[in-house]
């Protein structure tokens, strides 16, 4: 769970320490006091988009610290070789600079950006007042549907069987061309083929032939050096090189190594030194020999580097990027000469694949109808529990529009269903739904989906708008219930969702040396009964009101008890 939240200088925020609690996590204020700013702080400690804008007037940075316990095994952790350090603590932190730049770190270990969102998604989920709007979105239903079936790997099962079937469509359309357009091709290609062949390149001689122009462009000075250490070391008419010196040298040793052991080393070293001496000899001879420099060889060498050159700009950087461009000619060529055969041959690997696609889509189908039949039992026991009991929700399923009746996600279309009242015909939800019922909706469809994830923290950021009364202590109720097995952590403008708490913050703002800042404060009991008689009843609070903020209060303790 998130225990600690640190913040300084975002927004109206220059300093604040927010302990959470486990269990349920109320925040409230007035309007503009900065709460959504505590969710913004959340957010980007989880990876979430930030911008600079973010930053406090005046202020070089912003910088979040989210303190995490009682973590389960997380896969991000063993795919990433980092966690919670020896007490089970995790924290994460991120500065966000004026210049753009983030820095983020796990337990003071360097994070990018992408991995700390990877991460986040593993440790909290955040509910804002959009998630709303996605529900009234159909293109957003059938991730919905999946996410709750597991079908991950259905899916990618799918997807791949699809991605093949999009692979040979798109073999086919670079083959299927007209004539006139074929016949310029294939002379396009001929002339390539002919000029690269004609070329008679062959790999690494470009290589080659520059180490050779370096060699005779400097042959001169090259042959005047090694010409000069091979007479040093052999002699000539009219003196005696290294070798002969050394053996000389070795040879009066000799003389006097049979009366002297050290005379005897100095002769064994001489000696060494000869041999060393004579293979080098050997080696400079050599050397001199290939030196040898025939008229013309440099304007040789030249000329080809030109071809080669004039070669370079059309078909690559080297002469293994031409060879290469070669081959692909050829198999081109090839297969517009035979584009027919290979038409027929695609034709028939196209049938293959899609009958694989579509026993694919047809079990994704059949899992996605199992789900959705879960799906519907479980929304419908949630919106009883919320307070809808005479709603009706299906998913409805319709064949897949399009070619082959089949795209990237599969062969359905997926959309919610509702009716709110008995009797009435069921509709797409986003043409009827209330925005009271839309928030119910939703809260019943995220409770259903958090079941089935490791996720410890859900962030619910004032998706209560639009509900009152009845509806309201409904939806308090199930937060209370989503709070048994998760933290929940509550942006909320309602007192009866404010009350069902067990941790209450009130986020204030204020003005200081002609400046705005918020405070976050953890309410006392004496202070939130206050506060939920504002809630209720506004600035002006009287005696009636804390009576009725007590009475609030002591009915949620018992609903939680109950429960």
């Amino acid at each position: 769970m998130l225990s600690l939240l640190h913040i300084e200088n975002i927004a109206v925020i220059e300093s604040a320490d927010i302990p959470f609690g486990s269990g349920f996590n109320a925040l409230t204020g007035e309007t503009g006091a900065g709460k959504s700013i505590v969710v913004d702080a959340i957010g980007a400690i989880i990876g979430e988009r930030t911008s600079r804008d973010l930053i406090r007037t005046g202020a070089r940075s912003a910088f979040v610290s989210a303190e995490f316990t009682g973590l389960p095994d997380l896969a991000w952790f063993r795919e990433n070789g980092a966690g919670p350090d020896a007490e089970g603590t995790l924290l994460l932190q991120r500065e966000i600079q004026a210049d753009g730049k983030n820095l983020c770190r796990l337990n003071g270990r360097p994070l990018t950006v992408s991995q700390l969102r990877e991460l986040g998604r593993q440790l909290l989920n955040i509910h804002g007042q959009h998630d709303g709007q996605q529900l009234l979105d159909p293109a957003c239903h059938l991730d919905y549907l999946d996410r709750f079936g597991g079908l991950e790997p259905a899916q990618a099962a799918f997807r791949a069987a699809y991605d093949a079937v999009n692979a040979i469509q798109r073999e086919m359309t670079a083959l299927q061309m007209d004539e006139a357009e074929k016949s310029r091709r294939i002379d396009s290609l001929q002339y390539q083929i002919g000029e690269l062949e004609r070329a008679d390149l062959k790999e690494g001689e470009d290589e080659a032939l520059n180490a050779r122009r370096n060699v005779l462009r400097n042959a001169g000075r090259l042959i005047e050096a090694v010409e000069g250490a091979c007479q040093a070391l052999t002699g000539d008419d009219e003196r005696e090189g290294a070798v002969a010196l050394m053996m000389e040298a070795e040879q009066s040793l000799a003389f006097a190594s049979a009366i002297s052991e050290e005379v005897a080393d100095l002769r064994g070293k001489a000696a060494e030194l000869r041999y060393a001496a004579d293979d080098l000899a050997e080696l400079v001879r050599d050397l001199r020999d290939r030196f040898d420099v025939a008229p013309g060889e440099l304007d040789q060498v030249e000329g080809r580097l030109d071809v080669i050159y004039r070669l370079r700009k059309k078909y690559g950087d080297t002469v293994s990027d031409m060879l290469s461009y070669l081959e692909h000619c050829r198999r081109e060529l090839d297969e517009m000469r035979f584009s027919s055969d290979t038409l027929a041959r695609l034709e028939k690997k196209l049938s293959s694949s899609l009958k694989t696609a579509r026993e694919k889509g047809k079990l994704l189908s059949t899992s996605r109808q199992e789900a959705a039949r879960a799906l519907e039992e479980r929304i419908q026991r949630e919106l009883r529990q919320l307070d809808m009991p005479k709603v009706q929700f299906k998913v409805d399923f319709a064949p897949k529009a399009g070619e082959h009746g089949m795209d990237v996600t599969g062969m359905d279309e997926v959309q919610f269903l509702m009716s709110a009242n008995v009797g009435e015909a069921l509709k797409p939800i986003q043409k009827i739904a209330s925005g009271g019922e839309l928030a119910r909706i939703m809260l019943a469809l995220k409770n259903v989906l958090a079941e089935n994830d490791d996720v410890t923290t859900l962030v619910f950021d004032e998706v209560d708008t639009g509900v009152s009364g009845r509806a309201a202590q409904k939806v308090a109720e199930k937060m209370a219930d989503v709070a048994r097995t998760k933290q929940v952590l509550c942006v909320t403008h309602l007192p009866q969702i404010a009350a069902m708490a067990d941790t209450h913050f009130s986020v204030e703002k204020g003005e200081r040396d002609g400046r705005t800042y918020t405070a976050v404060e953890r309410l006392t009991p004496e202070r939130r009964r206050e506060e939920l008689a504002r809630l209720t009843g506004g600035a002006h609070i009287t005696p009636a009101m804390l009576a009725g903020a007590g009475e609030l209060l002591a009915a949620a303790q018992a609903y939680k008890r109950g429960v």
